[in-house]
């Protein structure tokens, strides 16, 4: 038996965290979602949300969404001292466009440069202000993506998108991004043998996101952030009772021994995940590809297969060929209705909190609307606003990562 044992206490202080700094959000930073209904139902926000939260837990990044149903570029303009300079704003990200064509049916030269005239005065109040702001091209329709690809939609958000490239500010190609996912749903519902069995990005009028699509647009709008696909890697040779490579983890009091391996793993940062069953998205949208890789490599077994655990929780079996080549164990399970690893328990918790956190912000919001600002001043708006600074907190706590223990178990028969 080999053993490296040093105190998980020191493993805590002296955890080499990287700065990973081509993710557009950083420390401090507060990010304004805005945009129309597609923003305000607060889906792809809490994507972004979540992945910030899990996948950088060092950085203090405030998100507020200032999505208003109905509004246009324009209206978006006007609402840009309130609801994004007021409340702090470092990070601006702007998704229009449905409606300021009013749904196509003012596709036309004066609703095209309403928009742009719109985005270009976004783009340059910001930058007045310092604030880093992000044009993106609106969420796709259920139109046809082959037709869509020439629309008058794609057009006109192309030339605001390059309204900002200009300016030096960012810009993220949604409709294209999401192209290619509604691809690979059309491809999978012409194999469905059932209608039931087919599924779509949207609900019934084609223009509003369903949970998949809100899914979507929040892992396009991540890449196009920059976020990476490599969570952490872990390699250990079995036979030689050594770590080989710990990138975005460290990995201590590692124990070979009798068809055995196990090691205490703290990583940098954590997986996306969405719950019981939410990796039923990943058949359309290439999360664990693209941003979720936590890679778990383990050469030299003796040929058979293993069960992993982890601090007691089934993450999953493999034969030594597969864990000697490497699995990603961001979402593996043996049980679909249960969080297979304890960072995916995390995650599913966090959805939780996070989605709490975004419907106390929809209340103060409607109570705004229903009693004016002065409501914000009143007992019940500062408690509100106690309440989400704890939440915030918790959110924190609960994505932050922590030290737990692996043990790989040759399995049944073969032991």
């Amino acid at each position: 038996m080999w053993r490296n044992g040093s105190l998980i206490i020191i493993l805590l202080l002296a955890f080499p965290f990287s700065a990973a700094a081509d993710f557009a959000l950083r420390d401090g930073d507060t990010v304004v979602f805005l945009g129309d209904s597609i923003t305000a139902e607060r889906g792809y926000g809490k994507v972004i949300e979540n992945y910030t939260l899990l996948r950088y837990p060092q950085r203090r990044v405030r998100f507020i969404n200032a999505g208003w149903g109905g509004d246009t570029a324009a209206g978006g303009l006007q609402r840009l001292e309130r609801d994004v300079f007021a409340r702090g704003a470092t990070v601006l990200i702007v998704a229009y466009g449905i409606n300021d064509i009013g749904w196509g049916l003012k596709a036309d030269a004066e609703h095209r440069q309403r928009y742009l005239d719109s985005i270009r005065e976004i783009v340059r109040c910001c930058k007045e202000r310092n604030v880093r702001v992000f044009i993106c091209s609106a969420a796709i329709t259920a139109e046809n993506p082959d037709t869509a690809e020439n629309g008058f939609l794609t057009k006109m958000c192309d030339d605001g998108m390059a309204i900002a490239r200009a300016a030096g500010e960012g810009a993220i190609d949604v409709q294209r991004g999401m192209r290619e996912i509604q691809r690979r749903v059309l491809a999978a519902n012409a194999r469905a043998k059932d209608e039931k069995d087919k599924t779509s990005l949207h609900t019934a009028d084609g223009i509003h996101l369903n949970d998949l699509g809100q899914i979507a647009m929040g892992f396009v709008l991540l890449k196009g952030l920059g976020a990476p696909a490599d969570v952490s890697a872990a390699t250990i040779d079995a036979r030689a009772a050594t770590v080989v490579e710990q990138e975005g983890c460290r990995i201590d009091e590692l124990e070979c021994a009798d068809g055995r391996v196990a090691f205490t793993r703290l990583d940098e940062g954590l997986p996306l995940n969405f719950g019981p069953l939410g990796a039923l998205n990943f058949r359309f949208i290439p999360i664990p590809d693209q941003l979720n890789r936590h890679m778990l490599t383990v050469r030299n077994l003796e040929p058979g297969k293993y069960n992993l655990t982890v601090d007691g929780r089934a993450v999953g079996t493999w034969t030594h060929e597969q864990l000697a080549t490497g699995v990603n164990i961001s979402s593996a399970t043996p049980n679909g209705w249960e969080p297979g690893g304890p960072w995916d328990a995390q995650a599913a918790l966090l959805k939780m909190i996070t989605q709490s956190r975004n419907e106390l912000a929809q209340m103060q919001k409607t109570a705004v609307y229903y009693f004016g600002p002065q409501i914000a001043t009143q007992p019940a708006g500062l408690q509100a606003d106690a309440i989400n600074a704890d939440l915030e907190r918790l959110q924190r706590e609960t994505a932050r990562p922590r030290p737990y223990r692996f043990v790989l178990e040759r399995a049944g028969k073969d032991r």
